[in-house]
């Protein structure tokens, strides 16, 4: 590790703890009650939803890739999709995290290091 990575993960951490609490407040506006208002099962199936969204991007770039017709949609804007659907994934994934109490910055972190002490990689958050 060197001298700076201590500084960036403690601002990866602020970064994600910023948009962590910025995805509440907004969920919010849908959820006046919290975000308790649905259950831990809501929020996987609202996640899946958005992986399945996800997946349906990529069918549409393996068409592009292996020259089949079939796509409504260019090959830039089924890229730009590709960003958009990431990140629905990734802020529901927050959102179920959130629900379920778990703090997912941390819990990449443990997984990430837990599997490289694993496999005997060097590389760790």
């Amino acid at each position: 590790m060197t001298d700076k990575a201590p500084d960036c993960l403690t601002q990866f951490h602020e970064n994600m703890a910023h948009i962590r609490a910025m995805n509440r407040a907004r969920a919010l506006r849908w959820h006046p009650n919290g975000i308790e208002e649905w259950s831990v099962s809501d929020w996987a199936v609202a996640l899946a939803g958005e992986v399945g969204e996800l997946c349906n991007v990529v069918k549409k770039l393996n068409r592009v890739r292996d020259a089949i017709i079939g796509n409504k949609e260019t090959e830039g804007e089924l890229r730009q999709a590709l960003w958009d659907e990431m990140a629905d994934v990734y802020l529901y994934l927050d959102l179920l995290a959130q629900r379920c109490g778990v703090d997912l910055p941390l819990a990449i972190r443990a997984k990430f290091n837990a599997v490289s002490v694993k496999h005997g990689f060097p590389e760790r958050l």
